[in-house]
């Protein structure tokens, strides 16, 4: 298991949600006793683990292979049965056919596009660059109201099916939290403050990114939202987060409303949620957007090459703030690029959200 390094020299597992712990706080104050139920039981679940998340902690770096890794993924899914033990029973392996429940496919088929954005687009074989085989649960607890990345595999809840649907239907979750696993094997920026607001944007930024290349959307096409589809049709909002749009994502009774910044001006200095990291979230995102839909086409070409060469490429420190990441992608798009459009499209970008460059 890929671990952080605690203050006294021991070793913790790293832990990964998709929904933020200010909207269960929210949830966990509702008038209905289910809803604030699931919603507090999630909590004390994410919070026992999200606690062995430490600010410091070391690179992780991928064993090399003893052969060439496949071209093709290695996945399992299992069966939690609504329990809580990792990782369950065995269910699907990765030839078997399409299995009865539809949680399962979904798993698998997410799972799946996750490996071959990365595969196709950079070149990247698995989540550790080395083939690493992927494991995820499903059905995990009663009515979970999250879906997480625990250095080891992918774990999915069902919701409670009044606010959160099942959390393998919007396949950006899974390439989301898959990517907290990239981050890991490469920059591992610590978990706090604005490095880990840039460790939630770039799984944003990866996750919409293999939802727009499993369904062939070029930038202008997509909806740059998180989780679409998650939300229960009684709640007034449309997904988790927008990259297009901070802030406008939901705006309901019961969660409150989308509280994410899309530029410094709004900057949200909070010592909850680990620094705000699930807020912040919104600058970067929102940099990425302007980006990708200033430079047009498919935005996991060019874009998406930056800010995967600013992760992967050895010089983004684990503590970086928004403007060394920014100064970054900048330096990584001329090099890539040139000065072009590229590079004209990352400066613009990053000024529009109020984050120097130089």
């Amino acid at each position: 298991m890929v671990r952080g390094m605690t203050t006294n020299g021991g070793f913790e597992p790293v832990f990964c949600t998709i929904v933020p712990p200010h909207l269960l706080d929210q949830l966990a104050r509702h008038d209905d006793p289910a809803i604030a139920e699931s919603a507090q039981r999630t909590l004390e679940r994410d919070a026992a683990q999200r606690t062995r998340r430490r600010i410091t902690a070391v690179r992780t770096t991928a064993a090399t292979p003893a052969a060439a890794p496949s071209d093709k993924p290695n996945r399992t899914i299992y069966d939690a049965g609504h329990q809580e033990t990792l990782p369950g029973k065995k269910v699907h392996s990765e030839d078997d056919k399409p299995a009865k429940d539809a949680t399962v496919n979904r798993a698998h088929a997410g799972l799946g596009a996750t490996f071959e954005l990365y595969l196709k687009a950079y070149g990247r074989h698995s989540i550790d660059g080395a083939g690493l085989p992927l494991n995820a649960t499903v059905h995990y607890g009663e009515n979970y109201d999250n879906a997480f990345w625990n250095g080891e595999q992918m774990v999915f809840g069902d919701g409670d099916g009044t606010t959160f649907l099942d959390f393998t239907i919007p396949v950006d979750v899974i390439g989301h939290e898959l990517t907290h696993g990239v981050t890991q094997y490469t920059a591992n920026l610590e978990y706090y403050g604005q490095s880990g607001a840039l460790n939630e944007s770039v799984s944003d930024v990866f996750g919409s990114l293999i939802k727009q290349y499993a369904l062939g959307q070029t930038a202008d096409q997509a909806d740059w939202l998180i989780g679409a589809g998650l939300l229960a049709p009684s709640v007034h909002g449309t997904a988790l987060r927008s990259m297009k749009a901070p802030g406008t994502a939901y705006d309901d009774p019961n969660l409150g409303k989308d509280p994410q910044p899309a530029s410094m001006d709004h900057y949200v200095r909070t010592s909850q949620d680990n620094g705000g990291v699930h807020i912040n979230s919104g600058i970067p995102n929102h940099a990425f957007y302007l980006v990708a839909t200033a430079i047009g086409g498919n935005a996991w070409e060019r874009a998406g090459k930056i800010w995967y060469a600013t992760l992967t490429g050895g010089q983004l420190a684990s503590d970086a703030q928004f403007a060394d990441f920014a100064r970054l992608t900048a330096a990584t798009a001329r090099a890539l690029y040139g000065e072009d459009e590229e590079v004209k499209a990352v400066l613009g970008a990053w000024s529009q959200v109020g984050v120097p460059t130089s």
